[in-house]
């Protein structure tokens, strides 16, 4: 049997559309088929000498009360003179021929009977006292006006309600929310959501109030009136508002924060009121809004000239029905956004959103839950370890890792493997990180020296120093926009030192000085180490307060104002902070040389090394420097814990690789060189 064979019962929907267009078809028709062809005019005197006097005719009609005679021709009279110019589909018409004005019915009576007596003529004569019914002149007038009428109702179906271009314009002020209840169940359940464990504890009681009120109300608890989901993109705030629609089975309200946006003055307020007021016909019930920052933002800012912005107004309607003069019992507010720091504070009080639950990004356990969940949907080899896949991935959301298996399974189908190995889930984590790998790519032979050189100063750097992440793997293989890249296992850490930035500005400053050191020249390669180190620079002094001359002084502002006309500081202070980022990056740049030089020789092996193999490992670094000093003792506990990488001479990928979110963006901008060392974290 074909797969492709589709069902019997399954039917088309009739387009009502074509009920419409038949209707005016047959009115169209009747009005055409039965058009009352009409009778041409003559005058009096012709009517006596052309069709009287040479018995052409059969019966005359005086129509009194008008004046007017009917003039009805014989058979043969009728085929000699046409009186009809267009075409009768209906058969011969019964109405007069030819008709004519008469002023004086006496004086007509009277020559018509001499003319009858005098040439012997045998022609009826009738006096009509009455008209014709009124219908049969107004038909054609009744089809018309019935044709507009049915036109009408048509075009005010599709502006009314109906689907389609142009539609929906009187129901403009209507919300545009997606209504899940009993009838539209969904599915997803907290079972679905991995991780989150903290922001699931918050949201069940949410859902635990709704089925069970009593629990709290007789403590004198009240529900809370709303939940803001705040967190980086792709970690699952939509997903945990799916979960609530699952579990908490009562009407569920979704839209879109764009959804209340539109050009038409008034109409944002308009459908914020429209959807509460469908709410309060049947709370208990959920509203959730995501990417609600798209009309929550700060009131007052972007204005131009003063003018009045409809965004404002929506967004005071919305504040207004969350918690104004009249309360909405049993509406529960839930919301999502990665851009907490730009909503109005009014929104953000107690009464409104009363809890904002964070959403972060996953840490160990959390991304093996993670995994655990995706992995399920793949057929898998015995090689795949779930552990070992969430250590190679710091860093990393919820999306990201749904990615990666994905790509696993792209990469092991493209390979004809009958299940997907360890080996493609490491692939696939090279592909997103670095991108698709360049075999073609016309390099020269200098130009791979100079990256050879470049990546294994980045690596010699790195593992020389205390603080710099711990290296994974260095290649020269294109992939990307990049040329090569050392990639880095970072450390999940929650504050960092100063040392530690020191150290990580070194390591991202080691392929610049290799390149000194070697060729007495610099390159263009360095452009995403620099920019990184810039940033560093900057933070450290300008955010962190990690500089003596300035002191414990951060110019930070953490609620998000755009203004970029004004600066926190003086010249002065702009100038001495440019001074300390130059000292600050120049004194990292001559220690960097400085340990590049005194390691002079086995800069030049590992970079020979990298020349010959491509793509060069940890064990490579072991057997030229040896173990790495300064974590020694932690060198033992990973060779405990992690499974040994066997030796690779291709270009394949066999050793783990991670980076961050920031290392991520840096290595889809580079044209020429990228390292994905991770920088430093927030505190």
């Amino acid at each position: 049997m074909s797969e492709n064979k589709k069902p019997n019962n399954v039917k088309g929907k009739f387009p009502i559309y074509w009920i419409y267009i038949a209707i005016i078809a047959v009115f169209l028709s009747i009005s055409f088929l039965s058009e009352t062809p009409v009778s041409e005019r003559i005058s009096k005197d012709e009517f006596f000498t052309d069709y009287l006097v040479q018995d052409k005719v059969e019966q005359v009609d005086i129509v009194s009360n008008k004046s007017i005679v009917e003039v009805y021709l014989k058979a043969e009279a009728k085929e000699e003179i046409s009186t009809d110019d267009k075409p009768n589909f209906l058969g011969p018409k019964s109405g007069p021929d030819f008709y004519f004005n008469i002023g004086d019915l006496r004086k007509f009576e009277e020559d018509f009977e001499a003319v009858k007596a005098k040439h012997n003529l045998a022609v009826q004569s009738d006096i009509v006292k009455q008209d014709p019914p009124i219908w049969d002149g107004w038909m054609n007038t009744i089809l018309f006006l019935g044709l507009l009428v049915i036109i009408w109702m048509f075009m005010m179906r599709k502006i009314g309600g109906g689907g389609g271009p142009g539609g929906q314009i009187f129901n403009i002020g209507k919300s545009k929310a997606q209504l899940f209840d009993k009838n539209t169940l969904v599915k997803t359940n907290f079972n679905d959501v991995a991780g989150l464990d903290e922001a699931k504890v918050e949201i069940k009681e949410i859902v635990d109030f709704l089925k069970n009120p009593k629990k709290y109300t007789k403590l004198g608890a009240q529900i809370p009136r709303g939940a803001l989901l705040v967190g980086p993109p792709g970690t699952g705030k939509t997903l945990l508002a799916k979960a609530v629609a699952g579990e908490a089975k009562v009407p569920f309200f979704s839209m879109s924060g764009s959804d209340f946006v539109e050009m038409f003055v008034g109409v944002g307020a308009s459908r914020v009121r429209d959807l509460f007021k469908q709410a309060k016909e049947k709370a208990p019930c959920i509203i959730f809004i995501d990417e609600i920052d798209a009309v929550g933002r700060s009131r007052g800012k972007n204005n131009s000239m003063g003018s009045n912005d409809e965004r404002e107004n929506t967004l005071n309607q919305l504040l207004t029905e969350m918690d104004g003069f009249e309360t909405n019992n049993g509406i529960i507010m839930l919301a999502a956004t990665n851009r907490a720091d730009v909503l109005d504070k009014a929104l953000m009080r107690p009464g409104r959103f009363d809890r904002t639950i964070f959403v972060d990004m996953p840490d160990l356990k959390e991304r093996e839950a993670i995994f655990k969940v995706h992995l399920n949907k793949l057929k898998l080899d015995d090689t795949v370890d779930v552990e070992f896949l969430a250590r190679q991935t710091p860093g990393f959301s919820g999306a990201d890792i749904a990615n990666i298996c994905n790509e696993a399974a792209l990469i092991a189908a493209r390979k004809d493997r009958p299940s997907v190995t360890k080996q493609d889930f490491l692939d696939a984590v090279d592909r997103i990180i670095g991108g698709l790998e360049k075999k073609n790519k016309i390099i020269t032979p200098k130009e791979k020296k100079t990256i050879a050189y470049h990546e294994a100063g980045h690596a010699t750097v790195s593992w020389l120093t205390e603080f710099a992440s711990p290296l994974v793997k260095v290649t020269i293989v294109p992939r990307g926009q990049s040329l090569g890249a050392a990639w880095y296992l970072p450390e999940e850490r929650q504050i960092t030192t100063k040392a530690q930035i020191l150290d990580e500005m070194c390591a991202a400053l080691g392929g610049r000085a290799a390149e000194e050191i070697i060729f007495g020249e610099v390159s263009t390669g360095a452009l995403s180490d620099l920019e990184k180190v810039t940033k560093q620079a900057y933070a450290m002094i300008s955010v962190y307060g990690l500089n003596d001359k300035l002191g414990n002084i951060s110019y930070y502002d953490s609620s998000g104002n755009d203004n970029v006309f004004s600066k926190p500081y003086s010249e002065k202070t702009a100038e001495l902070i440019d001074q300390e980022v130059q000292e600050l990056v120049q004194e990292a740049y001559k220690r960097t040389l400085g340990i590049l030089a005194d390691n002079k020789d086995k800069l030049t092996v590992l970079a020979d090394k990298l020349l010959e193999k491509e793509v060069i490992f940890k064990e490579d670094l072991q057997e030229i420097f040896g173990n790495r000093p300064y974590e020694e003792v932690v060198e033992v506990k990973e060779e405990e814990t992690k499974e040994e990488t066997p030796a690779v001479d291709t270009p394949a990928v066999d050793t783990p690789v991670a980076e961050t979110e920031e290392a991520k963006e840096e290595n889809t901008t580079n044209n020429d060189e990228s390292s994905t060392e991770e920088t430093e974290s927030k505190e």
